[in-house]
């Protein structure tokens, strides 16, 4: 009976044990899944700031040309 209470003790053992390291891992590829989507965040912030700062000299270029026709015009 003792043998059969080691036999039982010993598998729970090894359930227990596996699960954590099961947890462990999951955790683990959580922290790496959120720092890559922290860099996609930082890489998408950056193209989007870039877009409006060409943007901004497209209008400024666009403004400008239409300033000169206009002057050319009187």
């Amino acid at each position: 009976m003792i043998k059969k209470f080691a036999l039982l003790a010993t598998v729970a053992a090894l359930f227990v044990a596996c699960g954590e390291a099961q947890t462990e891992a999951m955790e683990q590829k959580v922290d790496e899944t959120a720092t890559q989507v922290e860099e996609v965040a930082t890489d998408a912030q950056e193209a989007i700031e870039e877009a409006a700062d060409a943007a901004v000299e497209a209008v400024e270029e666009g403004a400008e040309k239409v300033e000169a026709a206009v002057e050319e015009v009187k």
